[in-house]
């Protein structure tokens, strides 16, 4: 995280002190810095500007309307995944004709508030959902844009609950029977086939499943073309993985000259990429508040104001984050191995297993690589308001989301 560095024993995001921010908006805060969003986004810009392209932004990683606006503004497109995605992004100032619905459940008035709006295409998932496309075009009299998401079954080497791309995963229509629902949807008269689009999982740290992926799209994309059906564009998804501990995931540009070489047969295909957390996750941190320390036979606990209910992650993928003190330690300083824990009453509230720290009560620690999937996944569990959000441009901070209020807890609530 490049924004992040210690100076005169202070932690600073850019040029800020993690203790300013904690004292100006409270805790806990998460703060995205937007020139390494920016930063992230062109990495994926840059190796195609000479090929017909469309960086998807994965909205689900991070839905905040300043992190979509700014995306927007950059040319990007938008991958979502619900209406609620698509009013967002609207909002935001997106392009219609560069958004792609995904999602396995799309309903009738998704369909239909897409299909108004003018969507750049639908990543179809079913042979059901298909023909209910179709269906609701008719009755709009439009014409729907289809891909289809094929599922190429490659182990994505990932864990089980950000795996995609295998037959046993809900998402996608299997390899074996794409070509035949292929030919079914050239029969519909309200559909128009315009591409082919994967996504076998998320964080991702080898090049290898996206190349197996591609290759296996990309000879069905040859077996299209003999039977009369060719594509305007391949959507090779997203799920490049960052570093969160010692991974060592390929590069953005590295995955995208590998992919490149399959796709140069290919140059009439407009290449579309869909990813979240390679751009925003190390964007963002998550800053809390040590309200005590808890010391007891070998156990030690780090007990802070975030819960699982503001960062999920830890607890539902036993995902590893690091965690920095605001104020750097001395040599001096007694430390211990803690467990750091949050106020939330479950077991699995543990936002980072077995860390040595020198803290004591009130002192701040920064949760790293939270940029992705943290607000976007939090919620009011034994209801606590959500954080505040605050943006970093250049030396200055924005706040781009109000803390919730109590009241805001119980809202549309009746007695």
């Amino acid at each position: 995280m490049d924004f992040l560095h210690y100076r005169n024993g202070q932690l600073l995001a850019q040029n800020i002190a993690i203790t300013d921010l904690a004292e100006h908006y409270g805790t806990p805060l998460y703060v995205y810095s937007a020139d390494d969003i920016v930063e992230q986004f062109k990495a994926y810009q840059a190796p195609l500007s000479e090929c017909k392209h469309l960086i998807c932004y994965a909205i689900k990683a991070n839905s905040n309307l300043s992190v979509l606006s700014l995306l927007a503004k950059l040319g990007a497109g938008f991958d979502i995944v619900s209406q609620g995605e698509l009013e967002r992004v609207l909002k935001a100032g997106a392009d219609p004709k560069k958004i792609v619905f995904s999602g396995v459940a799309k309903s009738v008035a998704e369909i239909k508030r897409a299909l108004e709006v003018g969507i750049k295409c639908f990543n179809v998932e079913s042979e059901a959902e298909l023909y209910r496309i179709n269906e609701i075009a008719e009755q709009l009299g439009k014409i729907a844009a289809i891909s289809l998401r094929v599922n190429p079954d490659v182990d994505a080497k990932t864990h089980p609950y950000i795996s995609t791309g295998l037959r046993e995963n809900k998402f996608g229509i299997s390899y074996q029977l794409a070509l035949e629902t292929y030919q079914k949807a050239q029969l519909l008269p309200h559909i128009k086939i315009v591409g082919v689009d994967c996504h076998i999982g998320s964080q991702l740290t080898e090049l290898s499943p996206f190349v197996d992926a591609a290759d296996r799209i990309l000879a069905l994309v040859d077996k299209l073309k003999a039977h009369n059906i060719t594509l305007e564009h391949i959507d090779l998804g997203g799920g490049l993985g960052v570093c969160y501990d010692n991974e060592k995931p390929p590069s953005i540009s590295a995955l995208i000259t590998a992919l490149k070489q399959k796709l140069a047969p290919f140059p009439e295909l407009e290449i579309l990429f869909e990813p979240g957390r390679s751009i925003v996750a190390n964007s963002g941190i998550l800053i809390t508040k040590v309200e005590y320390t808890k010391h007891q036979d070998d156990q030690h606990f780090a007990i802070v104001d975030a819960g699982m209910n503001d960062l999920i992650r830890p607890a539902l993928y036993q995902a590893w984050m690091k965690v920095l003190p605001a104020k750097a330690p001395q040599s001096c300083d007694q430390s211990y191995v803690y467990n750091v824990v949050g106020p939330i009453c479950e077991s699995s509230d543990v936002l980072a297993y077995q860390r040595e720290l020198s803290v004591k009560q009130d002192d701040l620690l920064v949760i790293c690589s939270a940029g992705a999937y943290g607000f976007s996944m939090a919620s009011n569990y034994n209801s606590h308001p959500r954080p505040a959000e605050v943006m970093l441009i250049d030396d200055q901070h924005k706040i781009i989301r109000e803390r919730e209020t109590f009241a805001d807890l119980w809202r549309g609530e009746q007695v």
